[in-house]
């Protein structure tokens, strides 16, 4: 990969150098609801996706991906009934803290995630993903584009990006490909990300910098921790079936 990231920056014309900016993308995850059957009425009320804009800040040594600033998400109110009566819960836009920084040069991240009221940083190596480039080609937003089709452990995506951006960076942790990308499509559309800007001005003194602030664990910590509080949420009434949705994220 790396000596096809040479040949292809190589290959491009020279006023298509800028390595440094950002790009804007559209995140959507679609949610898998699960309902008992004396709920079955309120499906059409609930959302089947959430949306959120996030933004890649990077250069050629480095990315960091976060909240789109001042981004206002859509939400909506939804009510069902069970259990004592009515109540409502909000579906809609992600607005959480969450960063991901990653070193490209050294391949390692630190990957910010807040949950359940904690906050932690979880330190680890970049997550490999094994591409494989085809003959396909598009647009978008102006670039041409070329298509690539990846495997992460159970994972599969399709990322659609530019060698015009010679960077290696991507939304999440869909990066590794000569070139930025610009659209992704995981499992077939459970998560999308989609470009909706590119801005190539220099970035700011101290733009990409690792998040500090958080509790550094391990991948596998974190996800045990995860693991460990998601079953205490979910007992304590066996036997008792009830409203299940599940966003599955990467």
């Amino acid at each position: 990969m790396r000596a096809l990231l040479t040949v292809l920056f190589l290959a491009l014309p020279i006023g298509a150098s800028a390595q440094e900016g950002y790009v804007t993308y559209t995140e959507s995850i679609k949610i898998d609801i699960q309902l008992p059957p004396e709920m079955q009425a309120m499906r059409d009320r609930i959302p089947n996706s959430r949306t959120a804009t996030k933004r890649l800040f990077f250069n050629e040594a480095a990315s960091l991906m976060k909240n789109a600033p001042a981004s206002e998400e859509s939400q909506r109110d939804v009510a069902f009934e069970g259990g004592g009566g009515m109540r409502m819960f909000r579906m809609g836009g992600m607005r959480d803290n969450n960063e991901l920084y990653t070193n490209l040069d050294e391949g390692t991240v630190v990957d910010k995630r807040d949950f359940l009221g904690r906050t932690f940083l979880v330190e680890g190596d970049q997550e490999a993903i094994a591409w494989r480039l085809t003959d396909e080609k598009a647009e978008f937003l102006g670039y041409p584009c070329m298509k690539a089709v990846g495997t992460r452990d159970t994972t599969t995506v399709e990322a659609w990006f530019t060698p015009e951006i010679p960077v290696s960076a991507g939304p999440a942790v869909f990066a590794g490909l000569p070139g930025l990308v610009l659209v992704a499509t995981v499992d077939e559309g459970r998560t999308t990300y989609t470009a909706t800007e590119v801005n190539l001005d220099p970035l700011p003194e101290g733009t990409l910098v690792a998040p500090t602030e958080g509790k550094k664990v391990t991948r596998e910590e974190f996800d045990k921790i995860v693991e460990e509080k998601m079953k205490e949420m979910g007992g304590g009434r066996p036997g008792r079936e009830g409203m299940r949705i599940m966003v599955r994220g990467n």
